[in-house]
């Protein structure tokens, strides 16, 4: 089991990452409250296990996929004990088979590393080059558990807040399927 601190309901006092600071700062401006923990290194979804508990929401799993060339891209967020087929989700898209996007883009694009992937990396994507796709059993879930932007840092925010004032304020227009 790894360390997982008490529940936290400010920002930290020092950034690890510009989009870390992003986050925070969102928050902050849409007034979304939340609550948060530090943690020793989490990756795995087997890790935000004891995250989750202390929490008391449910950790998502956040996928960055991209097609073949590295043109496209998509967020996927699902519930964690879900299994991801690139096969069924492309199939459900309409789209050509993904695969996992590479260290190196999902650093440039979403601002995170490898473990770190989470829904607020949408705030470094100004284009709009990442298309948000959500489980639509995550959406039934009051709390949204994730990230902050590291592997140290975890947090929950009302479902409800991530859909209709984070994503309108990113100008990511989710799209909601069955997995």
């Amino acid at each position: 089991m790894i360390f997982v601190s008490d529940i936290i309901k400010k920002a930290p006092d020092c950034y690890k990452s510009p989009l870390h600071e992003m986050v925070y700062e969102a928050l902050e401006e849409l007034q979304i409250p939340f609550e948060r923990v530090d943690t020793a290194e989490a990756i795995t979804m087997e890790d935000c296990i004891s995250i989750s508990h202390k929490l008391d929401a449910k950790v998502v799993k956040t996928l960055f996929l991209c097609n073949s060339q590295k043109t496209e891209f998509y967020l996927l967020v699902t519930t964690a004990d879900k299994p991801f087929r690139t096969k069924d989700f492309s199939r459900t898209l309409g789209i050509s088979r993904v695969s996992f996007a590479p260290a190196e883009l999902l650093e440039s694009i979403l601002g995170v590393k490898i473990g770190a992937a989470t829904i607020f990396g949408v705030l470094k994507d100004k284009g709009n080059r990442v298309r948000v796709i959500l489980d639509k059993d995550v959406l039934l879930e009051e709390w949204y558990g994730c990230s902050d932007g590291t592997t140290t840092g975890y947090m929950k925010v009302e479902t409800n807040q991530i859909l209709n004032n984070l994503l309108p304020y990113t100008k990511h227009i989710p799209t909601v399927i069955e997995i």
